[in-house]
């Protein structure tokens, strides 16, 4: 009997109940325009603060006036690469980046080069880390922006941004970090950690799609991308989503409270994935660090088979897997991040990206596991067919 096994988690989740009844009054009872004066306005002003308050206490912001709500992650990495870059351009015009970002950070600074920037793309090892030596390295008198992803979107592993926003610091320079994948998983303290600005997503964190945030530090200059309203503080314009910062709000306080828990029953799950996986699956490798990785996110090669058709015969199973990161999805473009691994094409091509969320059970991961081993048999026996017919 086929069953429906979500894997997926890392390209979204689904909205939890705590969200969702923090979402609803917003749609029929609280539903005025938060930029309004009037009381109807006043009421859903005080659902924005309060999802504002929860989000910078849950990275200890010095003060809610450092959030900045976008339309999402993207959104908010656009804007902290291009608006900080163009505030600080009679500084200079240069930018440090990694080669394992999110396209939302990648296609932003390819745009910052033809307007005459010039961008460093920093290698990673095997394990998908930053070199703090290249990066030093690479630093120069008109360095104005270093971006480094906190955890990585297709791999898990977990960058040293403690480390490399003091080694920014120390020559002057502003670090922004892409931070959707980090919440809820590991510990963000922007002070700690001084970060000086930093993007949020809630739909990775079982809050609503269409909902981001960008914390930026209070005396962190920035260019506006979207002006026509006073909104943000007028820096961002346009109606206020007040539904889904409210549920935006209430994810990130819930991540945060559930956090230590979460990641037990995760890591659990996913040992005993891996467990299961190679005792019945041969010829795999798990890419990203072995141990510096969160616990829901799992990159698997699988020799001799072809990821599309994995995920295919996976779906015909009712199990949702992906490839590579779901915003590069239908454009035939193999896994920039794996690339910059190491990884040689045919082991691109044969990975897939497993993502455990809190609602999955070891019945689900016996269920995955069986439907992966028979599809992996499938498509080896299918190579192994085409291959002796072509001698």
């Amino acid at each position: 009997m086929i069953r429906k096994v979500y894997l997926d988690n890392a390209s979204t989740t689904f909205v939890s109940s705590e969200v969702l009844a923090e979402i609803l009054p917003c749609y029929n009872s609280i539903y005025g325009n938060s930029n309004s004066v009037h009381s109807f306005g006043r009421e859903a002003s005080a659902i924005v603060d309060r999802a504002r308050d929860r989000i910078a206490n849950a990275i200890n912001a010095n003060k809610s006036n450092e959030i900045y709500f976008t339309s999402g992650g993207t959104e908010a990495d656009n804007w902290a690469i291009k608006g900080i870059a163009h505030a600080y351009s009679n500084k200079g015009k240069h930018i440090i980046t990694s080669s394992i970002e999110h396209h939302a950070v990648l296609d932003s600074c390819k745009q910052l080069e033809e307007e005459g920037y010039e961008v460093t793309y920093l290698p990673v090892d095997r394990n998908g880390l930053v070199n703090l030596v290249e990066l030093l390295h690479s630093i120069r008198k008109d360095t104005t922006l270093i971006s480094i992803i906190a955890v990585n979107n297709e791999v898990g592993t977990i960058q040293n941004i403690k480390a490399i926003a003091k080694i920014a610091h120390d020559y002057g320079i502003i670090f922004h970090t892409d931070a959707v994948q980090a919440i809820g998983n590991i510990k963000i303290d922007v002070q700690d950690m001084e970060i000086d600005a930093l993007t949020m997503s809630a739909h990775k964190i079982y809050g609503p799609k269409g909902v981001g945030c960008l914390y930026l530090k209070n005396g962190i200059r920035i260019e506006p991308m979207i002006v026509g309203g006073s909104q943000e503080r007028e820096k961002r314009g346009g109606t206020v989503n007040v539904p889904a910062v409210a549920g935006f709000g209430k994810a990130v306080e819930v991540a945060i409270r559930d956090m230590t828990i979460n990641q037990q029953k995760l890591r659990s799950i996913r040992d005993y994935f891996i467990r299961n996986l190679n005792e019945k699956v041969e010829y795999i490798t798990i890419n990203g660090h072995p141990q510096q990785k969160i616990s829901n996110i799992l990159n698997v090669t699988f020799d001799m088979v072809d990821n599309e058709s994995l995920l295919m015969l996976l779906d015909m199973e009712g199990v949702a897997v992906s490839i590579a990161s779901a915003c590069t999805s239908g454009s035939n473009e193999q896994s920039h991040v794996l690339k910059a691994m190491g990884l040689d094409g045919n082991a691109v091509q044969s990975s897939i990206r497993i993502s455990f969320g809190k609602n999955i059970s070891r019945s689900d991961i016996d269920y995955a596991v069986e439907a992966i081993e028979k599809s992996v048999a499938k498509l080896r026996s299918i190579s192994a067919l085409t291959k002796a017919g072509r001698k």
